[in-house]
């Protein structure tokens, strides 16, 4: 639930503090410090030194963040559950389907696992847009807050041309960029893939996991059916086309033999019979 609308009466300090003991003000410097973290980190790789102290730090901090500010969503959708008598839908399984505990979970898993920059960015396209809105919605109004609305009942409405400027941003750039981290997430399914083949520490394990992962992104994500789809697409053109060795063709056969196969396995509708948990953040 989003906190009420500042107090255009009380002074800035007051109207700050009030927003800040708020736990979705928690979730949002999170998200603001997985951005800055990111970022140190980015340019310790850019300088390739990855493995210094500072790059570690940051690069372990980033998902400690990531897991806090899932883990916020999480407990608040329990806890809305538990005032209310509810339980999620299909018991473990429905809990497991809900998409902020798969992102908590991926996080702690890459928290404890050896370094993946790649792993980084899909959380970080995520609080981009989460530090933006709640920027907009809740920090702008305490520094600039809205006129009373004239009925006194309704909210007021932001208007701010900071505020109006990043909602332009949100609204432009939103899907496209939930189609680049659809992208970054298959790249780095075959980044890890890469790692398991060359058998690298707990390599195997986290092909594991993060294949879990990327099918229920495909049970619930539209982008990321359309990018696997453009992705297999490519592929099998490549390997259609003439001067193609029959065993790289036979081998793709086999691929998407198995792919198939795993698909239908692991189709948990079939099972519980219900539709996938909606994201929540």
């Amino acid at each position: 639930m989003a906190p009420p609308p500042p107090n255009p009466n009380l002074p800035l300090k007051e109207r700050f503090l009030a927003l800040a003991q708020t736990l979705q003000f928690a979730w949002f410097v999170g998200h603001l410090t997985l951005l800055l973290t990111t970022t140190r980190y980015a340019l310790s790789w850019l300088f390739m030194n990855y493995y210094s102290g500072m790059a570690q730090f940051s690069y372990r901090t980033s998902f400690v963040a990531a897991a806090l500010t899932y883990g916020i969503v999480v407990y608040k959708t329990q806890r809305a559950r538990a005032k209310t008598g509810t339980r999620a839908p299909n018991g473990v399984i429905g809990l497991l389907a809900d998409e902020n505990v798969q992102y908590l979970a991926m996080a702690l898993v890459w928290l404890f696992s050896p370094q993946y920059p790649l792993a980084l960015l899909p959380y970080s396209v995520y609080s981009v847009f989460h530090v933006a809105t709640y920027s907009r919605q809740n920090l702008i109004p305490v520094f600039h807050p809205p006129p009373p609305a004239t009925d006194g009942v309704s909210q007021p409405k932001v208007n701010n041309p900071l505020a109006n400027k990043i909602g332009n941003f949100v609204k432009e750039y939103y899907d496209f960029s939930m189609t680049v981290v659809a992208y970054l997430e298959i790249s780095l399914w075959a980044r890890v893939l890469l790692s398991a083949i060359l058998f690298q520490r707990r390599s195997w394990i986290l092909l594991g996991l993060y294949t879990i992962f990327i099918r229920a992104r495909y049970a619930q994500s539209t982008h990321v059916q359309s990018s696997l789809a453009h992705v297999s697409s490519r592929a099998e053109h490549f390997v259609s086309a003439q001067g193609t060795p029959p065993q790289l063709k036979q081998a793709w056969d086999i691929v998407k033999g198995i792919a198939s196969k795993f698909h239908d396995a692991t189709e948990i509708s079939r099972y519980t019979g219900a539709g996938p948990a909606k994201k929540t953040s």
